[in-house]
């Protein structure tokens, strides 16, 4: 197996269990009259053609397995029970996955990106300009796509006590400035998280230190965590024409 430092080999691991604590079977339900799963293989089998990567589903599920290798995803394993709990966090999944194909394949890859199906409208472009930006610019060891936030932290509350209403960042005063003059502030997108190979395998961690922030809007930034957040998807979806 190489160890060459400069190894620009990518792989793009999409996790998607079949369970759900809030939405019940949620990455096989249809939006747009299609699984859920179904945007974010084809959102990735899109950025392939920009970025030369392996993509690789990790799932518990063999109707999910069926469904990537009908969209000629690579899907050569069922995960193991133990990486299928519902309290699992994402990087042991992610690891298991890129380890099997490096064991498989007799490779070692230089970039790994996250991907999650709970974003269906993610752009192939989000990913590639993810991956472009910690390929070509030896600043960052990451990249993350990320949203502006709806409620700035300035406006948001805390209850304490019986009923007390007070400031959750405290800074003296209520703050009552217009929106437009308050400093930006993001949030994860949830849909791509992209690391140098080193960030995820040996500092065991996501996203390193140094990340680069790619803006996304918010429609793109939608994650699917409710009935309601499916509905919206839905809607967009078929605004949008992207439905079967």
């Amino acid at each position: 197996m190489s160890r060459d430092a400069s190894n620009r080999r990518v792989i793009s691991v999409i996790i998607a269990r079949k369970g759900s604590r809030g939405v019940p079977g949620k990455n096989m339900r249809e939006v747009g009259g299609r699984p859920l799963l179904e945007y974010m293989l084809e959102t990735a089998s899109e950025a392939a053609r920009e970025v030369d990567m392996d993509i690789v589903l990790s799932t518990d599920s063999t109707e999910m397995q069926d469904l990537a290798l009908r969209k000629c995803i690579q899907a050569p394993f069922i995960r193991p029970d133990e990486l299928s709990k519902d309290d699992i966090p994402s990087l042991p999944v992610v690891k298991h996955a890129v380890e099997y194909m490096e064991t498989t394949k007799d490779l070692r890859y230089g970039y790994i990106a996250y991907l999650q199906p709970t974003c269906p409208l993610c752009r192939p472009s989000t990913i590639v300009e993810a991956l472009k930006t910690i390929m070509h610019d030896k600043t960052y060891d990451s990249a993350v796509a990320v949203t502006e936030v709806e409620t700035h932290p300035f406006r948001m509350k805390r209850v304490i006590g019986k009923n007390t209403l007070i400031n959750y960042i405290d800074q003296g005063f209520e703050d009552m400035r217009p929106r437009q003059i308050l400093p930006k502030v993001y949030r994860r997108a949830g849909s791509v998280y992209a690391s140098k190979r080193n960030i995820v395998m040996e500092q065991n961690t996501l996203v390193g230190a140094n990340t680069a922030a790619i803006v996304v809007g918010a429609e793109e930034a939608i994650d699917v965590d409710s009935e309601l957040d499916l509905k919206l998807v839905d809607f967009l979806l078929r605004q949008h024409g992207k439905q079967d």
